[in-house]
């Protein structure tokens, strides 16, 4: 006969490790978000209570509310299998969400609903110091607490701008306290940190992650934080935005869809401009928003930064790419609690990889021919000092050869000194191309064939060069790479002369 030990966890231990899965503020709130969603909820509130400690934070929705049972279910851990079949719209996935978002934040919530309808609200509390005795109890609130909680909500509720027309909660969340900020914090820095947190960041992110439901017209989410109506932001304007081909690709029992697209490299100097444009959050800039954005079952789980997949750099912050997942392949792509992080699975890494190159190419093209773009083609025989010349490349700036005091100097010059000029033209105009590509990985190497310069009038020139003293190995490592020469490209009757034959 086997012999067992009890191995019950001590409930206020495991409830604070299982909180530690990688909520902010604003990820916690948007795991609540999820379930008015889920609910049906078409005007969700966040409130939050700031004028003495602890912070109370308030969030209520307008969905199909909770009878006694449901409300009782909701508040177990877990309260559903993550292997359970879902619905293709469920934001949810472990019955976890609830508890965990809130005890990331606080050490004591409660949870009043009702069905909608209904005038009666049914409440429970969990409070870790209900649990030091290592029980696993909640608190039922008796009516006296209920109506107190909804009167101090109210209160809250009407202290602030933007209400919801006739707006009545069939749920309410309350955190009594926010020990983050109360704990860990200076005193005179408590308050600020909290407003700015949920004031700049929370209002951000709920605003980006939600912006589908938002823009829906059946759905027409609205979000209230505060004083604030949230307004979608939609980081892909698509009618102003360059696609690449999207690819999609069967996985699991669903599908992934790959679509990149590249912003106009005025976005840039837009964005420098104001913080108020349609490429950014307005807290945000898009370096910080450039990268891979997931989007499962229409909300957004993951944006801004590569996954790991390569390194963010300010010549890609013209690319985003969007993924499309559905929530069935939810445990393939090992997605967390807090819906804060994905794994690509190897078979899938590839795919993401490949696209992301080329991505990156026309995102780099976009960034680096920004500034080039004001100057005319040469075919157009401007008079600006510079212009655009395509090449097998990209698109070269070059000094504009038809520029009038340019051409005039060197109709004044001998047929030897011209040559030289071109040579010389040719150096300054790889270089600026060079210059131009810094931060991307080619240099323009390679690019002879593009010269104007015949092979008689380069080796006539290195001629002059080395009958004035330069040595023919500074010609090889300083003048030729700079004319857009390879060694392995240098013409032969040139070789020979540097090399005294």
């Amino acid at each position: 006969m086997k012999n067992y030990e009890d191995v019950t966890p001590n409930p206020e231990y495991l409830i604070k490790s299982i909180a530690e899965q990688g909520y902010s503020l604003e990820s916690a709130l948007a795991d609540l978000i999820d379930n008015s969603i889920s609910a049906n909820a078409n005007q969700v509130e966040v409130l939050i209570k700031t004028d003495k400690e602890p912070f109370i934070l308030y969030l209520t929705d307008n969905g199909d509310g909770m009878d006694e049972e449901a409300l009782k279910a909701s508040m177990h851990f877990p309260s559903t299998s993550p292997d359970t079949t879902r619905k293709s719209d469920d934001l949810g996935r472990f019955g976890l969400g609830m508890k965990t978002a809130s005890f990331s934040q606080t050490r004591k919530f409660t949870v009043l609903a009702k069905k909608k309808g209904s005038k009666k609200y049914h409440a429970r509390t969990w409070d870790l110091n209900a649990l030091k005795d290592n029980k696993w109890q909640i608190i039922v609130n008796t009516q006296a607490e209920i109506e107190q909680i909804i009167n101090e909500y109210k209160v809250q509720s009407d202290d602030n701008f933007s209400q919801f027309d006739n707006y009545e909660p069939n749920v309410i969340i309350v955190w009594h306290g926010l020990y983050k900020y109360e704990e860990y914090l200076e005193e005179e820095n408590r308050r600020k940190a909290l407003k700015d947190e949920i004031n700049e960041v929370t209002t951000d992110h709920l605003s980006l992650v939600f912006h589908r439901f938002m823009e829906s017209k059946e759905q027409h989410l609205q979000l209230r934080v505060n004083n604030i109506r949230l307004q979608a932001f939609n980081p892909f304007p698509e009618k102003d935005l360059r696609s690449v081909e999207f690819k999609q690709k069967g996985f699991g029992n669903d599908s992934i869809k790959l679509e990149g697209f590249v912003l106009p490299s005025t976005s840039i100097e837009e964005t420098k401009e104001s913080n108020n444009t349609k490429w950014t959050t307005k807290y945000r800039s898009l370096l910080d928003m450039e990268g891979i954005y997931i989007y499962r079952a229409d909300r957004i789980i993951l944006f801004g930064g590569w996954n790991g997949l390569i390194k963010k750099a300010p010549r890609l912050q013209l690319a985003r790419l969007r993924v499309e997942i559905g929530n069935k392949v939810d445990h393939l792509l090992h997605l967390n609690v807090a819906k804060s992080q994905v794994i690509i699975p190897h078979d899938l890494k590839d795919a993401f990889e490949d696209y992301i190159n080329d991505l990156k190419e026309e995102a780099k093209k976009e960034f680096f021919n920004r500034g080039i773009k004001k100057f005319p083609k040469k075919s157009e025989n401007s008079e600006s000092l510079f212009v655009r010349n395509p090449s097998n490349k990209g698109v070269l700036l070059e000094l504009n050869p038809e520029f009038s005091i340019l051409k005039q100097f060197n109709e004044e010059l001998s047929s030897s000194n011209q040559a030289k000029l071109k040579v010389l033209l040719k150096m300054v105009n790889t270089q600026i191309s060079n210059i131009k590509q810094t931060h991307e990985d080619k240099v323009f190497l390679g690019i002879e064939q593009e010269n104007n310069i015949s092979t008689e009038e380069l080796l006539q020139t290195i001629k002059g060069l080395i009958q004035a003293g330069i040595n023919p190995s500074v010609i090889k490592k300083e003048i030729l790479p700079n004319l857009g020469y390879k060694v392995d490209t240098y013409p032969t009757k040139i070789l020979e002369v540097l090399n005294g034959k």
